[in-house]
């Protein structure tokens, strides 16, 4: 461990030096993380005193802002892509003011398109399952891509998107990977059906319209839809 003083470090400076840890930059990954080195967690060797050679690795600083600043104690609010390793930023920020610097809190506010209304906290947990209803606090499996445009088949395109083919859909994006939905009668629900439709399978709610998640593609060159990862019909 090392200590150092921080002096009278002024908020224009920090901010200035933030600068450099936005956008798309490169990091070297700490010793003490997951990444593995011959099939050994870094962690564990650097908990055994070893340090080996790591290659940096790119990453997306999407924004670095400073929440409060007082004394030697400063709180960001970063939103980055995955891989970062927010702790590495902090100790080189640190390196850069040359007063050093360390994550003495880490909290993760945001996940994909999971945000801090979608927690559930540890008592909520364990009064669901006291009460046997802990299926409902389940997120449908479209949620996790619920940020991206959806598309919606028929269900002789999609039966052609299910063989791995790529399709022509009217209206579609015409770039990027979308949500795959379809919209056939054989998965709209009735009241005999009850919540959960046919077969006993829970609807998804993710999709535009009515219809049944059927996994993502991605929209090709030429403006048709390929499957890229589809959930299986057990229909």
């Amino acid at each position: 461990l090392e200590e150092r003083p921080v002096g009278r470090l002024a908020r224009r400076a920090v901010e200035r030096a933030l600068g450099a840890f936005r956008g798309e930059i490169e990091q070297v990954p700490s010793m003490f993380s997951a990444i593995k080195h011959h099939g050994q967690p870094l962690y564990k060797l650097a908990r055994q005193g070893v340090e080996v050679e790591r290659k940096a690795r790119p990453i997306t600083v999407y924004s670095n802002e400073i929440v409060a600043f007082e004394g030697d104690r400063l709180t960001l609010d970063v939103h980055c892509s995955k891989g970062t390793y927010v702790r590495c930023i902090v100790h080189e920020l640190g390196e850069m003011l040359g007063c050093g610097a360390h994550v003495t809190d880490l909290r993760r506010t945001m996940a994909g398109p999971f945000g801090e209304d979608d927690l559930v906290t540890f008592d909520a947990l364990r009064k669901a399952d006291a009460e046997h209803r802990l299926d409902a606090l389940l997120q449908p499996v479209s949620s996790t891509v619920r940020q991206w445009p959806a598309v919606t088949l028929t269900d002789h395109t999609a039966y052609y998107l299910r063989q791995g083919q790529p399709v022509i859909v009217p209206h579609a994006p015409t770039a990027g990977w979308v949500r795959l939905c379809e919209a056939s009668a054989r998965w709209q629900s009735s009241d005999a059906d009850g919540e959960n439709g046919q077969n006993g399978e829970r609807r998804d709610e993710g999709t535009s319209g009515s219809g049944r998640f059927l996994g993502v593609g991605e929209i090709l060159d030429d403006g048709r839809v390929a499957p890229r990862r589809l959930i299986p019909d057990r229909s």
